[in-house]
């Protein structure tokens, strides 16, 4: 595929429009996103205006709100206003987070009265709630209805809600009672009660975290959850679609700190270099500082490493064992913590636990730095050698299943204390102890 979208971006450098917007019409949606998020700014501008209206507003919908963003600000006037008010209002919302605020300003003002109403709704709760990416436009069916007035307030309803599928139900003050399916209301009789076919729902508060709602909605394997207000009234639906979009974003932003860089929040290719720069200088200025800790020590351990010269060689293996060791358990648990398996009251359990782990590993490499490092420099210094290798292990287990605990309790990413930071940590101090038991064994 990526061959195909090659050539229509040759032809747009060709300029053979007619050709490019032939192409255009004989994609699926899902093809046509793709090669937009491959593009320029200006090239996705052009290219967007000789979608078909239908799909460009399909494919507008299914674009990163950046790039979204990028695009209303290249259409007319009365183009933005059509885009705008065909999104959900919970994507609206997001898409406005991106937008200047003075451009989403009267982005709203143009929206007709109902949809600036649902999108008032949405806007009213704290970024990062629940409350902030769900949907408004929901059908709620009352428990003393039969049947027969369910389906029929589903048939109206028609592409209006959200979903359709998991339906909340409510009481007469519209507290939330339970869900049905659509398939238990198209299986069961006309005349019967909605009561008897209520099933138990999992709901969220509008004020809850979104990533750990997601992770409840996407765990539970729901198509849709309810969520309500502090008085257990329903206010809108979140669907599972927007669960794993929240979770891919998540998931983004931890992989890209823990590799030392800022998310980009967009397509990669679609991304200014100098915006990828952006997102990854901070962190290598501050893993430079922080390196500056190992060359202090190896300058305070000067005249140590002068007397046995062979103690240099092994250095990059324990620093790279202790900041691998340290890495894996930081990985490990931030993804504990994601997933609801740990929690920072578990840090005692945690450490004892990775104290466990690194003791093992330790002795398994210690054993082989022993033999390896004794049978050719001798067994002083082999002993060196393995008894690093466990301090460290255990030091850098212990570190890095310690310090996600940490962030977490402090309210900080847990990615963000991982992998730099700790590889940083560990490499001062795993030096340091290798320097003291140096000292020690060797005489020196």
């Amino acid at each position: 595929m990526s061959v195909r979208l090659d050539e229509l971006a040759e032809m747009i450098r060709d300029e053979k429009i007619a050709e490019l917007r032939a192409e255009l019409l004989e994609m699926p949606v899902g093809e046509v996103v793709d090669f937009l998020e491959r593009l320029g700014v200006q090239d996705r501008a052009v290219t967007f205006r000789l979608l078909p209206k239908d799909v460009a507003v399909e494919a507008f919908d299914m674009l990163d709100q950046a790039l979204q963003s990028e695009i209303i600000d290249g259409l007319k006037d009365a183009d933005v206003a059509h885009f705008f008010d065909s999104l959900e209002p919970d994507d609206r919302v997001r898409l406005m987070d991106e937008m200047p605020a003075s451009v989403a300003r009267k982005m709203m003002r143009e929206l007709s009265p109902r949809e600036r109403s649902l999108t008032n709704i949405v806007l009213g709760y704290p970024s990062g709630t629940i409350g902030r990416q769900m949907s408004p436009e929901f059908v709620a069916i009352p428990e003393h209805w039969k049947v027969e007035q369910a389906m029929e307030k589903i048939r109206r309803a028609g592409d209006d809600a959200e979903t359709l599928y998991t339906l909340p139900v409510v009481d007469r003050q519209r507290l939330l009672k339970g869900v049905v399916s659509l398939r238990s209301l198209i299986s069961a009789p006309a005349d019967a009660q909605v009561i008897d076919l209520i099933a138990d729902a999992d709901s969220v508060d509008a004020d809850h975290d979104a990533e750990d709602a997601a992770r409840l909605c996407a765990d539970r394997k729901h198509l849709a959850m309810p969520v309500t207000d502090k008085e257990h009234r329903v206010v809108g639906i979140f669907t599972v679609d927007d669960a794993l979009d929240i979770l891919e974003r998540a998931e983004s932003e931890d992989a890209a700190r823990q590799g030392g860089a800022e998310p980009l929040h967009r397509p990669y290719l679609s991304t200014p270099v100098l915006t990828i720069m952006r997102s990854r200088i901070v962190w290598l200025f501050v893993l430079a500082i922080g390196a500056t800790l190992t060359v202090q020590v190896l300058d305070t351990f000067e005249e140590t490493l002068e007397s046995v010269i062979v103690l240099s060689l092994f250095v990059p293996l324990l620093i790279g064992t202790g900041g691998n060791t340290g890495n894996q358990a930081a990985t490990t648990i931030t993804r504990a913590l994601a997933l609801g398996d740990v929690t920072p009251r578990d840090v005692v359990k945690v450490l004892w636990r990775e104290f466990r782990v690194g003791i093992t590993l330790g002795s398994c490499l210690g054993v082989l730095g022993f033999l390896f490092a004794g049978i050719i420099y001798g067994w002083d210094v082999g002993s060196v050698i393995g008894l690093t290798l466990v301090s460290i292990c255990v030091l850098a287990a212990s570190v890095g299943g310690l310090m996600p605990l940490v962030a977490k309790k402090l309210g900080v990413d847990p990615a963000v204390f991982s992998n730099p930071f700790i590889a940083t940590f560990v490499d001062a101090t795993g030096l340091i102890v290798y320097f003291l038991i140096a000292r020690a064994v060797l005489g020196i």
